[in-house]
């Protein structure tokens, strides 16, 4: 059966080969729907970041054709990408905040530098302290990042990420070097954007229990904690990246039943974590 909800991300066998002949992508086809929370895995150099900066543009198939938002963008100019760019929300690795800029600036940053964005400028400063106070830092305003903790910047790089409230988020590695605390409080803070937001989002991790986070629990905004999932679906799927190609796409308990022996190197089979 199809699905009939919109296509938000769509590779059709996209390849990406770099100088010296390094082949990063190699016929790689799926298509993203609305409400769809996608779990990338895979080795180093698999291709899993690849895949996030192919999908904005930041690196051109070799082959193949992309599609964001039903619209092919695979041969769109930078300019014409980058206004296509503000529907997409990026976590980047490490969470390349600008060190000269103040939380506040950084987080004000797309709204400042997305021209397809009119937001008025007494708008700016509510919209960025919404974005902080939904990563419960609005304290940190006015400070650096150099004064904050590691967990605290992925949090103001969510904050970035989600203050233009787009339909499409790309985290890369976001728990990536966090303690099991601080990198439950991430995963919770994307489960928080997916349900309170209705976003659809990329997940590039290779910690089983972020993705098994994703798809059995919700975000509850009365006790502002995540509930276990009682029935119905997180419509979560589970992607496992293998030198460039995508060896597996599908339901979480089928990625616990395949017999495959690289892609059991990314599953984790006790209980399922508590919220």
């Amino acid at each position: 059966m199809s699905d009939a909800s919109p296509s938000l991300l769509r590779f059709e066998n996209v390849s990406v080969t770099f100088s010296g002949g390094v082949t990063a992508l190699s016929g790689v086809s799926f298509d993203v729907r609305r409400g769809q929370t996608r779990i990338i895995s895979g080795a180093a150099g698999s291709g899993k970041s690849v895949v996030l900066k192919t999908a904005m543009g930041l690196v051109r198939p070799s082959s193949g054709r992309v599609f964001l938002f039903d619209e092919d963008v695979t041969d769109k100019s930078e300019s014409e990408m980058f206004a296509i760019r503000s529907k997409l929300g990026m976590l980047f690795q490490e969470s390349a905040l600008f060190d000269s800029m103040t939380v506040a600036q950084n987080v004000a940053y797309p709204l400042l530098n997305q021209k397809s964005i009119q937001v008025a400028r007494d708008q700016m400063e509510p919209k960025v302290r919404e974005a902080l106070r939904f990563v419960e830092l609005e304290q940190t305003v006015d400070k650096y990042p150099s004064e904050l903790s590691g967990g605290m910047r992925r949090r103001v790089a969510i904050a970035r990420a989600v203050v233009t409230n787009p339909p499409l988020l790309l985290y890369d590695s976001p728990t990536a070097g966090l303690d099991p605390i601080t990198a439950h409080t991430i995963m919770a803070l994307i489960i928080k954007e997916r349900d309170a937001n209705n976003t659809t989002a990329l997940v590039v991790t290779n910690r089983y229990q972020d993705g098994n986070l994703v798809a059995h629990f919700r975000y509850n905004p009365v006790s502002g904690r995540l509930d276990p999932v009682t029935g119905g679906s997180t419509n979560t799927v589970f992607m496992v990246m293998r030198e460039g190609k995508l060896v597996f796409e599908g339901k979480q308990e089928q990625l616990e039943s395949s017999k495959d022996s690289y892609i059991d190197k990314f599953v984790k089979r006790p209980e399922k974590d508590a919220a």
